[in-house]
């Protein structure tokens, strides 16, 4: 291939990878407005709903890991920790790698709420129907996994 032709695909890709971008923007945006419908059912807001998931997912963390691993500042990670705390969703627990930052833990109330959501949420997907392949959803986890690589950590916190 001559390096015409390689700047030529090189292109083409990235056009396509464009066309990637210009689909997830407005599939967050609807899924949002679809969890938002679903977690106020179950007395949830989305920023809670999150901070369940991930502590469902990952097991106890601190609110700037949460926050960090969602690209959200610390203060509104604090809120919903915070909501979530009131909601007896979740407890602090001592952090024996640092002594300012507690872990923040699901209790069996918000195991409980987060099985609940994602039990729903799973219910919607399975409306995909059985015409993607898991060769497809790799695929899609691939491509989707290496754009959120190149976009990098993001510094949400600005001081």
């Amino acid at each position: 291939m001559s390096e015409t032709e390689r700047a030529l695909a090189s292109d083409e890709l990235t056009d396509r990878l464009t066309e990637v971008f210009d689909l997830v923007g407005p599939l967050y945006r609807r899924t949002q407005r679809k969890v938002e419908h679903d977690v106020a059912v179950a007395g949830l807001s989305v920023g809670v709903r999150a901070a369940l998931s991930m502590l469902r997912d990952h097991g106890p963390m601190t609110v700037p890991q949460m926050a960090r691993a969602q690209a959200l500042s610390r203060q509104f990670v604090q809120r919903m920790v915070n909501d979530a705390m009131t909601g007896g969703l979740v407890e602090a627990a001592p952090n024996p790698a640092h002594k300012r930052s507690s872990l923040i833990r699901l209790t069996a109330q918000g195991q409980t709420a987060i099985t609940t959501v994602l039990d729903r949420e799973r219910a919607v997907l399975r409306q995909v129907g059985n015409d993607l392949t898991d060769t497809e959803v790799d695929a899609c986890l691939r491509v989707l996994s290496r754009l959120l690589d190149l976009m990098g950590d993001v510094n949400v916190d600005v001081e």
